[in-house]
């Protein structure tokens, strides 16, 4: 097994190459029930020795007391009836009355790529693993009978909300004559679906929203909203897509008369829109864990080295760490942070306090494993006069400013951050780091994630994730930064989680491992940055089977 290997991320085995289909490895239908975690996943058993597209995904599953430690099963879901008999794609999970679980799901019905959708109910509910599931006997469900519908863009239907009328409703992503759809669907049963004449929202920015999720917040709770109780007045709604290779989202009401999604800002430009996370991560899928009352999300985040890579360690893919993911104070965005429970997995903590890091400076972070680590950071900004310009074309392309004024580019206040995973003459380094810009009314953070010095291996994909987030500096000057580092899996929280950035790297020091690769705070602007409080673990490996 390759030493990339990530021991505390949720990986998934299925002894394949990225390239032998598309849309295998979403989290699909993750509940909490009978006080049990359930997380169901698209997996190809075929593997490597698939066609260059498969069409026998299944519905893998693996099931958690605690979302740190977990158990592989056997797939709940295979391709084996008329509604399904190319695939069993992504979906969702909906805790009926009576505490009745039901899966909806994607189901491929033949080589031309037509989808429908179908239901899924459990065969013994008293095994607490839910191991067996019955298709119900109607499916398909729902079916793509839309005029201007394209059969084959017709997908992923979301976990299911009670409408004003006392019906239940899903949504599922569609291409409805050229437009980014949400096609709304009713029923009284959970079984029977009736189309509404009009879909919860539709644009024309993209051409297919895939993955779709919808669900309710609070401004200023962290707490989380079931979907199948009763809504409390004043909750904002959430709709989020998969569309270009990333997870956006919107915020903005569900108006009850009329049935439909209302944006607070409608942006033409997708560009433009709020993202889930910035770097490697995709097809997301929240749910509410009734236990801690909060809303859970987690995605799919994939291999970015070579496809023989993969062939070759016998696995691909793994999924982000699971989040708590609330609606920020304003309203405005959402924020995300690691769930408690992965703080089980600390040991040997470090604490540094009071450092300053003037221009140039390198803080060496020592005492813990830095290829398995949970390292949390403030800093402090001394000033604030020497923020440099904001220009607001580089909304447009975060990723690309991030390149031009990396971490060797001197600024104002800024580049500060960590380097982490590097060699001894720093020739491999991945930098996460800030930089501090005025605009005419508030100061905009930029977060990076740069790849690109990440490894001397050749063939990878190693680019520059970024993005921006307003923040107040006149009553706060402490930004955050939380990184979690898993061998080839890094993900950091920046701002108290108003910007995640995902990765995966791949620098010969994993392979080499004599010694571990260093660690270092860093500050490159010309602003001194004050650090009051660094903490730091090493991370125990998590129990997972398959």
């Amino acid at each position: 097994m390759s030493s990339t290997f990530p021991h505390f991320f949720i990986y998934l085995m299925d002894w394949r190459s990225l390239e032998i289909c598309d849309n295998n490895k979403d989290p699909s239908g993750p509940m909490y029930y009978n006080d049990i975690y359930h997380e169901f996943y698209q997996y190809n058993p075929d593997g490597s020795n698939s066609p260059s597209l498969s069409y026998n995904i299944v519905w893998g599953h693996s099931v958690s007391t605690d979302l740190v430690n977990w158990i592989g099963l056997e797939p709940v879901l295979v391709p084996d009836t008329p509604s399904d008999i190319c695939g069993c794609w992504t979906g969702s999970a909906t805790i009926l009355p009576g505490n009745q679980p039901a899966i909806t799901y994607t189901g491929l019905i033949n080589m031309e790529k037509h989808q429908v959708q179908n239901i899924a109910l459990p065969k013994n509910r008293s095994d607490p693993y839910l191991r067996e599931w019955t298709k119900a006997g109607n499916n398909p469900v729902i079916q793509p009978v839309i005029p201007g519908l394209n059969s084959s863009q017709f997908r992923d239907p979301t976990t299911g909300w009670i409408g004003p009328d006392g019906l239940w409703r899903i949504a599922v992503g569609a291409d409805l004559n050229g437009s980014s759809t949400a096609l709304l669907y009713k029923s009284e049963d959970f079984l029977n679906w009736n189309s509404v004449e009009h879909p919860l929202y539709s644009s024309n920015s993209f051409d297919m929203w895939e993955c779709l999720d919808f669900f309710a917040v609070l401004s200023g709770s962290n707490g989380g909203l079931d979907m199948s109780s009763a809504i409390p007045n004043g909750a904002k709604h959430v709709l989020k897509m998969g569309m270009d290779y990333s997870d956006k989202y919107m915020i903005g009401v569900y108006d009850l008369k009329r049935d439909v999604f209302v944006p607070d800002t409608v942006i033409d430009d997708y560009r433009l829109w709020l993202r889930i996370d910035y770097g490697n991560f995709y097809a997301s899928k929240s749910f509410f864990d009734s236990k801690q009352g909060r809303r859970i999300i987690w995605a799919w985040s994939n291999e970015t080295d070579a496809s023989s890579d993969d062939v070759a360690k016998g696995w691909a893919g793994i999924h982000s760490i699971p989040r708590t993911i609330w609606l920020d104070s304003d309203g405005k965005r959402l924020l995300q942070w690691p769930v408690e429970e992965i703080e089980s997995l600390r040991r040997n903590e470090i604490n540094h306090q009071g450092l300053e890091l003037k221009k140039g400076d390198l803080f060496e972070i020592k005492g813990i494993d830095t290829l398995q680590a949970d390292v949390e950071i403030d800093f402090e900004l001394t000033s604030i006069d020497d923020a440099e310009p904001f220009d607001p074309s580089w909304l447009l392309d975060a990723p690309k400013q991030c390149r031009e004024a990396d971490a060797s580019v001197h600024g104002g206040i800024g580049p500060f951050g960590l380097v982490i995973l590097a060699s001894d003459n720093m020739e491999e380094q991945t930098v996460v780091h800030f930089r501090v810009y005025k605009s005419q009314e508030k100061y905009m953070i930029l977060m990076c994630t740069d790849l690109r010095r990440s490894s001397l291996r050749p063939g990878l994909y190693t680019p520059a994730y970024g993005g921006f987030f307003e923040f107040d500096l006149e009553k706060e000057r402490k930004i955050s930064l939380r990184t979690l580092i898993d061998r080839s899996a890094v993900e950091s929280f920046g701002g108290g989680g108003r910007v995640c950035i995902m990765a995966r790297v791949y620098p010969v020091a994993l392979v080499n491992d004599d010694g571990g690769p260093h660690m270092f705070a860093f500050n490159n602007g010309s602003a001194t940055v004050r650090v009051p409080q660094l903490r730091a673990w090493s991370m125990r490996r998590a129990q997972v089977s398959v």
